[in-house]
């Protein structure tokens, strides 16, 4: 299995560190009801979750993007380096949304974009 297949389970798990950033210390925790739960909290909490949500809406792209490039035998060096730059992109994204750094999380937030537009470019090149 190439590096950029790996990187899509890297990606998936992702929003499940996401998720339990959110919940971590579970003050009050409704297992219950996690999403109501997870809608009345603030800081850190609240940014988790939504890191959480964007973290599960970029995910189709990058698997797409990933499966294309793969499929259509692009060069798997170039596929394998952008699929790990997303990967640490999105790392960085996260870390960005906990720490309350917008701006630079919108940076970071394109870079990852522009990744899975290169996979797709990748895919149209020959392989090597």
């Amino acid at each position: 299995m190439t590096i950029a297949l790996w990187c899509i389970l890297a990606a998936g798990l992702l929003p499940i560190a996401a998720a339990a950033t959110a919940k971590w210390g579970f003050e009050n925790y409704d297992n219950a009801n996690p999403r109501e739960w997870l809608s009345r909290q603030t800081g850190f909490r609240a940014r988790a979750n939504a890191a959480q949500q964007n973290s599960y809406e970029g995910l189709p792209l990058f698997v797409g993007a990933v499966m294309v490039a793969s499929f259509t035998q692009g060069p798997q060096a170039i596929i394998d380096q952008l699929a790990v730059l997303y990967v640490l992109l999105r790392i960085a994204y996260l870390i960005c949304y906990l720490g309350d750094r917008p701006t630079l999380r919108s940076l970071v937030w394109i870079g990852g974009v522009a990744c899975n537009i290169a996979l797709f470019a990748v895919a149209s090149r020959p392989p090597v």
